[in-house]
């Protein structure tokens, strides 16, 4: 059996390696072609999938996630750089906005394919269940998939490639262990610095060189730092959120599993339903209208989920997942448009991983801050709750509500109950914390957005690659 913190790696070694890899991989697709970054990709990630079924240890099976994190590093990329390359501007959106309801249904139905073949049958069946869509990719991408790829071929920066993995290595791990270690830890902070050095370096050296990995200057392009932005606040709220509210699902309304990742699946559906609807709205009323009412509507389903109770139903729950997810379909297809269009598309592949970079790191944050602010809540509603208990059952209970359901689930009769109640009380007060903050950063950031983020994008189309 792993430990706790074996388990955490198992989840997190994929994203670790998946965001370490990112810009590195998009910069290779767009040397050597995109659809070859796409069946390299998807070669590996098959590989580490395969392994991951047949691991024997906690260690083997962090090994082979990484390995799946690899492989996703070069199909994320090549995925949107090849819909951006094949499409004309004037299609480019509706193509982005399926996308970005496909990638929206990815999010949840993945877990809860996940938890019910965990539930029906083999833990192993999680990773082997990938290998058909693999193959279904790779034979169908054989004809489908044109090639495309930046015809100047660009030497290798192989400088750039180590500093920004390093770098962005650095600073996931840091986002990752600081809930658990502390955020004023000493090796967090210096995993903190590490990142802003190697990042800091790489900036300068993307400067000077003659050709760059990611020309860095294109931050100063307001229509794609500010779309990347609000990429990043978008899925901050998302991931945070659903971090908390499986467990408000599981462990206070009490759901399982399985239940629980169908009942978070609304947020799918607003995905699916604002992607393509949000093509239209630019049409109309321009990219930073759509993309802040997007925003807006994150932070407007947030705050609702502040109202939720410990003897509340699950339908203040899907009202806000729906919401929730109307908001992220408005703002990720837009607010990536604007990112791919900014860039030639030439370098299609290094802008599609600066996406997905932001999209990550947005991701990570969301689940360290929100669920900081909650167990911060959490803790300080349990002071007085696990007085009299055994020094062990209280710090078990003090830690987790997980933990302080089984405490009370052994201690049984009335002081169990007390304990559990508290618990609950104690979780759903530190969530309307963290909602309420996570309501704040994007409501801030539809304010940025309609500040920063250009209506329309310039009239001169980039010269295809």
């Amino acid at each position: 059996d792993a430990s706790a913190s074996e388990l955490q790696w198992i989840v997190d070694s994929y994203m670790l390696v998946f965001a370490a890899v990112l810009l590195t991989a998009g910069a290779l697709g767009d040397r050597f072609g995109r659809k070859k970054a796409l069946t390299f990709g998807l070669l590996v990630f098959a590989l580490g999938s395969g392994l991951s079924a047949l691991a024997d240890s906690s260690g083997m099976l962090i090994a082979t996630r990484a390995l799946m994190g690899a492989g996703g590093a070069f199909i994320m990329p090549s995925t949107l750089s090849i819909l951006t390359a094949v499409f004309p501007a004037h299609e480019r959106g509706k193509a982005i906005g399926i996308w970005a309801a496909v990638s929206g249904l990815g999010i949840v139905i993945g877990p809860v394919t996940g938890g019910w073949l965990v539930e029906h049958g083999d833990w192993s069946l999680v990773f082997l269940v990938n290998l058909p869509f693999v193959a279904a990719a790779l034979l169908s991408g054989r004809w489908l998939v044109p090639e495309s790829l930046d015809p100047a071929k660009p030497r290798l920066d192989g400088t750039g490639f180590a500093l920004s993995s390093l770098g962005l290595g650095a600073l996931v791990w840091a986002i990752i262990e600081a809930p658990a270690r502390g955020w004023a830890d000493g090796l967090i902070l210096v995993a903190f610095a590490v990142a802003a050095v190697a990042l800091g370096a790489l900036i300068a050296w993307e400067l000077r060189v003659r050709e760059p990995m990611l020309d860095v200057r294109l931050f100063r392009n307001r229509r794609f730092s500010a779309a990347s932005g609000a990429i990043a606040v978008a899925f901050f709220a998302l991931f945070g959120t659903i971090f908390f509210l499986t467990q408000y699902l599981q462990s206070v309304l009490g759901y399982g599993a399985f239940e629980s990742g169908l009942r978070v699946m609304p947020v799918a559906a607003g995905v699916v339903l604002g992607g393509p609807l949000s093509a239209k709205l630019v049409e109309h009323v321009g990219t930073k209208r759509v993309v802040g009412a997007g925003l807006a509507l994150v932070a407007v389903g947030l705050t609702m989920l502040s109202g939720a109770e410990v003897g509340g139903g699950y339908g203040i729950v899907a009202a806000v997942l729906l919401v929730l997810g109307l908001g992220m379909g408005l703002t990720m297809a837009p607010a990536t448009e604007s990112v791919m269009g900014s860039l030639p598309l030439a370098k299609a592949s290094v802008g599609s991983a600066v996406n997905d970079a932001t999209r990550t790191m947005g991701g990570a944050l969301g689940v360290a801050v929100l669920g900081s602010l909650l167990s911060s809540g959490y803790r300080a509603g349990m002071e007085g709750a696990t007085q009299g208990l055994p020094a062990g059952a209280a710090e078990t209970a003090n830690q987790s509500l997980a933990g302080a359901l089984a405490v009370a689930q052994r201690l049984g009769g009335g002081a169990g109950g007390r304990v559990s109640e508290a618990a609950q009380q104690a979780f759903v007060d530190g969530m309307h914390t963290a909602v309420l903050a996570g309501a704040a950063v994007a409501a801030a950031g539809a304010l940025l957005t309609l500040l920063a983020l250009p209506a329309r994008a310039p009239l001169a189309e980039p010269a295809p690659a």
